[in-house]
């Protein structure tokens, strides 16, 4: 499985995709504001825009090919927060038919300081293959769009970083 994701990461849009669950970005707190607040309504919001866009640029690009979660929604479901999980991420994407998993999270520090991560699992072993990640700073739409198209340019599809 490893020779074939080398070799499907580094072809580029002309193969077909890697079948890929990728799971919706979920948020790990750890401000003093998120622990005495909870989750902020615009903070929410965000997650959903910058998975979106995680979900549309690695179509676009082709290397990746995103697999329709909705049959498994429930499950996922039961199972977030995928990050405290312990790898269950690899066995939801295989269910899902996918070859590999990619889960997201953002870590806000403080409003001003957050921390994008990303990382890929093979769904048949549950194998982290890759993980990236961006520092951000500010908390708006703006910094979170910004800080995912980054990552994904800079880290997950570029040349040199692929496995």
């Amino acid at each position: 499985m490893t020779m074939v994701l080398a070799l499907a990461l580094a072809c580029g849009p002309a193969v077909a995709g890697t079948r890929t669950a990728v799971f919706a970005f979920e948020l790990i707190d750890t401000s003093h504001e998120g622990e005495l607040s909870g989750p902020r309504a615009d903070e929410t919001r965000r997650l959903a825009l910058i998975t979106e866009e995680l979900r549309r640029l690695v179509a676009d690009d082709g290397r990746f090919g995103p697999v329709d979660l909705a049959g498994i929604a429930a499950a996922i479901e039961r199972a977030a927060p995928l990050y405290k999980c312990n790898g269950c991420e690899a066995d939801l994407a295989k269910t899902a038919g996918a070859e590999l998993a990619m889960t997201a999270t953002v870590q806000k520090v403080s409003n001003l300081i957050l921390n994008l991560n990303v990382y890929l699992r093979e769904a048949g072993t549950g194998k982290l293959v890759r993980a990236m990640s961006v520092d951000i700073r500010g908390n708006t739409d703006e910094t979170w769009l910004r800080g995912i198209r980054w990552l994904v340019k800079n880290r997950l599809l570029a040349a040199e970083t692929t496995p």
